[in-house]
C-alpha cells in the first residue's frame, strides 16, 4: 500500500481503528501455522460497516486484504502473503441474541466460541461443534474453516449448524445467504472457504437442549489397533458417542509431563463420551465398557460427575500445548481417513516418522478419522526443519492413498495447497478456481491460500479416480457430443418432478444410474448412482440393519437432491461425483465425515435443479438404527439473483445444461 493509499484509508475510519507501526503489522504477519509477510495496515473493524467499507476500499485500489479472527489458524489462512489490508473480526464479538425457544442463536464473527458456550448454558442450551481451540478460537474463524472438534462424530461439523450467515461479498455488497435458501446452496460454499470467497459479518447458528446426563469413560490398551478395533466395535454396535478420542504413547507421556490427568501408562487410551437420559446412558455405558474388555482394555475409568469428567478431558484439550513445550515449533498435521484405516495410517505415519528421524506424537477423533500428527522440531535447524515438512506432506499424502483427506478440520491455507494436486485431478481444481473467480474475478479476497499453481507438470501426482459404470460411461459419452455440438440439454430423473420441456433440448435422463458402487459397512458409508429410487436404496439397506435419513418417497436418489426436496440429506453428503457441462468427470469429496480440502461443492449442487451438473452417484453416510425425518416436501420455486448466476457461469459458461431455466425459474 503506498503513502497515498494508507492516508486515505486512515481517513476511513476513526483515530485507533488503523494500525501501521512496524510492530503492529508484524502482529498480524502470521497465524498458528506459518508466517507470512507483513500487511499493509490492519483495520479493527468494529461493525460490518467497518468491514464493507475496507473491501471496497480495496477493490476500488485493487488491494488483497485478508479477513481474521484470533489468528489460531494452523494452515497459514489468514497469514497475508502480500502487503494486503488485513481485516481484524476481533472487536466483533457481541452474541446478538439468544432464541433458546426456536433453538438457535444470533453472533457476530468475533465472539470465541467458549464464550458462546457459556452464555448458552444459562439456558439450558449449547452450541455442537467444539475445537481443542474452543477457548480462544472464534465462530468466524470456525465458520471460515468449517471446524470441527470431538463432537462432531455425533452431532456434525461446523457446516451442520449454520442457519443463515451475513457476509461482505468481493464486490463490497452486504448479502444474506441460508441453508433454507431455494437453488443451489450457497451458504454451503462459503462455510470452509476461508475467506477466499466472502467475509461472515453475522451467523445464526443452531443450538441444541444440555443433555440430562453425560458420562465419560478413559480406556487403556495394549496397542493403537486394538483401540482402532473397539472404535469399529462400538459404532457397529449402534452405539453414537457424542465423542470418541484416541492418543497413542508419545501424547500421553507428554501430557503427564505437562499437567498430570491420571492417564493409564500403555499404548494408546481412548477418550469416550457419551450423552443421553440417565437410563438409556447407563446401558450405554456398560456395553461400552463390555466392549472396550473384549478389545483387552487393561484399564478403564468411568466420570459422570462434571469435575471428574473435566479432569479425563484436561489432558486431550491440553495435547497440542503438551507436545508444544517440547521443542522451540511444532508441526501439527490434519490428515482423515476411513475409519478402519485407522491403524494402517498410525503404521505409515510411524513408519516415515522412523526414515525421516522425527518425532511424530499421534492424536486423533478415532470415531470419523482424523488424526493430528504433532512433530516438535526447531525452525533454526534448517535441516531438521526440511525433513519435518517433507514427513507431514509423506503423511498427508498416505491419507489420500487410503481413500482420506489432505485435512479434516484445519484447512488449505498455504502449508498444503501444493498437496491439492495428490487430491484432486486437474479438472476439478479448474473448477475450484472457477468458483473462485466467478465470485471474486479481480482475487483479492484472501489471495493464494486453498489452490496450488496451475502445472501441467503435476498431473502425474493425481490418485487414480474411481472408474464409471457401462451406464455411466453412455451418458458421458452422451453428454460429450452434445456439449460438443452445443446442443441444449436437459437433465431429468424419473420425472417425478414436473418439468415443461422445448422442443430444442436433448433428454439425459439418470434412471439406468441405479446401482450400488461402494458400501463400506465397516465405515458406514455407501456410494451410490444417482438413478436409483428413493423407495429400493432404502430397502436395500434396511434389509442389513443400515439406514439413511431419507424417508420414503417418490422419485430417484439424484432428483431429491438435485430438487433440495430432503433437508436432512444436506449433513449426510460426504461427497459426489459429477458430469459437467464440457463432458468431464469430477470426483469431489470422499468417504470421510470431515473433509475441508476445497469448496463444498457436493452441497452448493443441492438445490441446484441439474442447471450446474449430472450428479452421477453420490456417497452418503449411514446409520446403524432407523432415523426419524421430515416427509418429503415440494421444492421451492427460486430465482437467479446475481451470485446464483455467477455459479451458474463457471460451471456452465455456454448454459447448456437445463436452458430453461435459464434465469432460473422453476415453474
Amino acid at each position: 500500500m503506498n503513502p497515498k493509499d494508507l492516508r486515505s484509508f486512515h481517513c476511513l475510519f476513526p483515530a485507533g481503528k488503523v494500525l501501521c507501526a512496524e510492530a503492529e503489522l508484524a502482529a498480524y504477519s502470521s497465524d498458528a501455522g506459518a508466517r507470512g509477510l507483513r500487511p499493509g495496515a490492519v483495520v479493527l473493524a468494529d461493525c460490518a460497516e467497518d468491514v464493507r467499507q475496507a473491501v471496497l476500499f480495496c477493490r476500488q485500489r485493487h488491494i488483497p486484504y485478508v479477513a481474521r479472527g484470533a489468528g489460531t489458524n494452523l494452515s497459514g489462512g489468514c497469514a497475508p502473503l502480500s502487503a494486503a489490508v488485513v481485516i481484524s473480526l476481533a472487536r466483533m464479538d457481541r452474541i446478538l441474541a439468544v432464541h433458546a425457544f426456536e433453538r438457535f442463536a444470533v453472533v457476530e464473527p468475533g465472539v470465541v466460541n467458549l464464550k458462546l458456550q457459556d452464555e448458552l448454558a444459562k439456558t439450558g442450551h449449547y452450541y455442537a461443534p467444539d475445537p481443542a481451540s474452543l477457548r480462544v478460537s472464534t465462530l468466524g474463524g470456525n465458520i471460515a474453516e468449517n471446524a470441527g472438534g470431538p463432537r462432531c462424530l455425533k452431532y456434525g461439523v461446523t457446516t451442520d449448524h449454520v442457519r443463515s450467515v451475513e457476509a461482505v461479498m468481493p464486490d463490497a455488497s452486504l448479502q444474506v445467504f441460508s441453508r433454507e435458501d431455494a437453488g443451489p446452496d450457497l451458504m454451503s460454499l462459503l462455510v470452509g472457504s476461508e475467506g477466499t470467497l466472502g467475509i461472515v459479518v453475522k451467523a445464526w447458528l443452531d443450538i441444541l437442549p444440555l443433555p440430562q446426563a453425560v458420562r465419560t469413560i478413559l480406556a487403556g490398551f495394549p496397542s493403537v489397533e486394538a483401540a482402532v478395533g473397539c472404535v469399529s466395535s462400538i459404532i457397529a454396535a449402534g452405539i453414537l458417542p457424542r465423542a470418541l478420542e484416541a492418543m497413542d504413547r508419545a501424547t500421553v507421556a507428554a501430557v503427564e509431563a505437562y499437567r498430570p490427568a491420571g492417564y493409564p501408562d500403555c499404548e494408546a487410551v481412548l477418550l469416550i463420551e457419551l450423552d443421553g437420559a440417565p437410563q438409556a446412558l447407563g446401558r450405554e455405558a456398560k456395553a461400552v465398557e463390555k466392549l472396550c474388555r473384549e478389545h483387552r482394555a487393561q484399564e478403564i475409568l468411568s466420570a459422570a460427575a462434571d469435575s471428574e469428567r473435566d479432569r479425563l478431558w484436561e489432558g486431550r484439550r491440553g495435547a497440542y500445548a503438551a507436545c508444544a513445550r517440547l521443542a522451540p515449533n511444532v508441526l501439527v498435521e490434519d490428515g482423515v481417513v476411513p475409519r478402519q484405516k485407522l491403524g494402517e495410517i498410525v503404521r505409515r505415519m510411524r513408519e516415515i516418522a522412523v526414515r525421516r528421524q522425527i518425532t511424530a506424537s499421534l492424536v486423533f477423533h478415532a470415531g470419523d478419522g482424523n488424526i493430528h500428527p504433532n512433530i516438535p522440531y526447531d525452525e533454526r535447524n534448517a535441516e531438521e526443519a526440511l525433513r519435518v515438512r517433507a514427513a507431514g506432506q509423506e503423511m498427508l499424502e498416505a491419507c489420500v492413498q487410503l481413500g482420506g483427506s489432505l485435512s479434516g478440520e484445519h484447512g488449505i491455507g498455504t502449508q498444503k495447497r501444493e498437496a491439492m494436486h495428490r487430491l484432486h485431478s486437474p479438472r476439478a481444481l479448474r473448477l475450484l478456481r472457477d468458483l473462485k473467480k466467478a465470485l471474486d474475478p479481480e482475487d483479492l479476497a484472501n489471495p493464494g491460500k486453498m489452490f496450488p499453481a496451475e502445472s501441467p507438470a503435476q498431473e502425474d501426482l493425481i490418485a487414480p479416480s474411481r472408474s464409471l459404470s457401462l451406464a455411466a460411461q453412455q451418458l458421458r459419452d452422451r453428454v460429450r457430443s452434445c456439449a460438443a455440438q452445443a446442443k441444449p440439454m436437459s437433465i431429468v430423473g424419473s420425472g417425478s418432478r414436473e418439468k415443461i420441456l422445448s422442443s430444442k433440448e436433448v433428454l439425459i435422463s439418470t434412471v439406468g444410474l441405479d446401482q450400488i458402487l461402494d458400501w463400506d459397512k465397516e465405515n458406514y458409508t455407501v456410494t451410490v448412482e444417482t438413478g436409483i429410487s428413493v423407495q429400493a436404496l432404502r430397502q436395500s439397506l434396511a434389509a442389513q440393519n443400515f439406514h439413511l435419513r431419507l424417508p420414503d418417497g417418490r422419485g430417484t436418489l439424484g432428483g431429491v437432491l438435485a430438487c433440495k426436496a430432503c433437508p436432512a440429506l444436506r449433513g449426510d453428503v460426504l461427497g459426489m461425483r459429477i458430469l459437467l457441462a464440457d463432458g468431464e468427470v469430477v470426483d469431489l469429496g470422499g468417504k470421510v465425515v470431515k473433509n475441508v480440502a476445497g469448496y463444498d461443492v457436493p452441497r452448493l449442487l443441492l438445490g441446484s435443479w441439474g442447471t450446474l451438473a449430472v450428479i452421477l452417484d453420490v456417497t452418503l453416510k449411514l446409520y446403524s438404527v432407523s432415523q426419524e425425518v421430515q416427509l418429503m416436501g415440494e421444492p421451492k420455486p427460486f430465482a437467479a439473483g446475481p451470485w446464483q448466476k455467477r455459479i451458474k457461469e463457471a460451471f456452465d459458461s455456454k448454459n447448456i445444461f437445463n436452458p430453461y431455466f435459464e434465469r432460473y425459474d422453476i415453474p
